[in-house]
C-alpha cells in the first residue's frame, strides 16, 4: 500500500497552513503604510510565495478528498499572475514521470529541443540560458511565463477553445475584484502589489523548480533531492525532497521528510545521486552562470554531476 493520507485523516497541518497564510496576508494587506513597507513587502512576497506552495497541496488533492472544494480553496488570485486551474491542468500533465523535462510533453519543462533553438535568435536563446540561472529566474521569469500564458490565451480565442477561455472568464473577474478590495479597503495601491509583491512572489515560487529536474537516460534520474534548510523547506512545503514528491504525490506535505529520512539512501540510489545541498549552493553558484544548457542534447544526456554533489554535509 502507497504511504499517503487516509481517506478519514483530517489534514489538521494544511488547514492550519491555509489559515496562517490568510491571516497572515490579510494582516500585512490592511496594515500597509502603518509599518515600514521595506518590512511589509518582503513579508507579503514570502507569504504570496507560500500560498502558491499551497496551492500545489491543493492540486494533488490536498487538504480534502473533494476535487472542487479544493478548487474553491485555492481560486483566489493572491498571486494574480496565473490562473489556478491552469497550473493545476499543466501540473498533472507534469507528474507523467516518464516524459519529465520533455519538451512538448512535459509542461513544466525547462529545455528546448535543438531543433528550435537552431531557428531563435540570439535574444531568445539567451532568455532561455538566463532562464537555468537563479537570478535571471527570480527576474525575467515571471515576465516569460506572462507572455506565455497570454500568447496561450491568445491561440485559445483565435481556435475558439472554450476551456481556456473558461478559464481566464473566472480568473480575470477574480483578479479585478481582488485589485478593486485592495484600492478600497487598504492603503496598498494596486501597482504595488501587482509589481512589488505578486510578480517577485511568483519570481520566489519559481526558484523552487530551478533545478528540481534535470536530462536524463533514466527518468528515475531525472528528479533531485535538495536538502535544505528549514526555512526554505517550509516555504516549498518539503518538495525539495522532490523524489519523494514524485514518487508518491498524494503524500501530504508534511509527511515527506519523515518517508525521505526512512530510506534517504535509497531514494539517492533511486535518482542516481542527483542531490544539492541547499537553494544557497544554488545561489552561490549559478546566480549568474547557468546550472545546465537548456538545449536538450540529442540522445538525452547521461546525469550531469557537476552541480549535484552525491554526498552533501551542509544544508542551506
Amino acid at each position: 500500500m502507497t504511504p499517503r493520507s487516509t481517506p478519514s485523516e483530517f489534514e489538521w497541518p494544511t488547514w492550519l497552513l491555509w489559515t496562517v497564510i490568510l491571516v497572515s496576508w490579510a494582516l500585512l494587506v490592511g496594515s500597509y503604510g502603518s509599518i515600514p513597507t521595506w518590512i511589509s513587502t518582503p513579508l507579503l512576497v514570502v507569504v504570496v510565495a507560500w500560498y502558491m506552495s499551497f496551492q500545489h497541496e491543493l492540486t494533488h488533492g490536498h487538504p480534502t478528498r473533494n476535487a472542487t472544494v479544493n478548487r474553491l480553496i485555492g481560486l483566489p488570485p493572491l498571486g494574480i499572475w496565473y490562473p489556478f486551474d491552469t497550473y493545476k491542468i499543466d501540473h498533472l500533465k507534469h507528474h507523467d514521470d516518464a516524459h519529465l523535462t520533455e519538451p512538448g510533453v512535459d509542461p513544466e519543462s525547462n529545455y528546448i529541443t535543438p531543433e528550435l533553438a537552431a531557428t531563435l535568435g540570439p535574444l531568445a536563446l539567451w532568455l532561455y540560458k538566463s532562464q537555468r540561472t537563479f537570478l535571471g529566474r527570480f527576474l525575467i521569469g515571471p515576465a516569460l511565463v506572462n507572455v506565455s500564458l497570454w500568447t496561450r490565451l491568445a491561440r485559445a480565442v483565435r481556435k475558439g477553445d472554450l476551456d481556456e477561455l473558461q478559464i481566464w472568464s473566472l480568473h480575470l473577474p477574480l483578479a479585478v475584484m481582488l485589485l478593486w478590495l485592495l484600492d478600497r479597503h487598504t492603503a496598498m495601491p494596486v501597482w504595488h502589489y501587482c509589481f512589488g509583491i505578486a510578480y517577485p512572489a511568483l519570481g520566489l515560487a519559481m526558484l523552487r523548480s530551478l533545478y528540481e529536474h534535470r536530462p536524463a537516460a533514466l527518468p528515475s534520474h531525472r528528479t533531485v533531492i535538495n536538502q535544505a534548510a528549514w526555512p526554505w523547506r517550509l516555504l516549498y512545503l518539503n518538495n525539495n525532497y522532490h523524489v519523494v514528491h514524485h514518487a508518491y504525490p498524494g503524500v501530504p506535505w508534511y509527511r515527506i521528510p519523515a518517508l525521505y529520512r526512512a530510506d534517504s539512501a535509497a531514494y539517492q540510489e533511486r535518482n542516481g545521486g542527483f542531490v544539492l545541498p541547499g537553494y544557497l549552493h544554488l545561489i552561490r553558484n549559478f546566480a549568474f552562470k547557468p546550472v545546465d544548457n537548456p538545449v536538450l542534447a540529442a540522445p538525452a544526456t547521461a546525469p550531469q554531476r557537476a552541480a549535484s554533489p552525491r554526498h552533501p554535509t551542509k544544508q542551506t
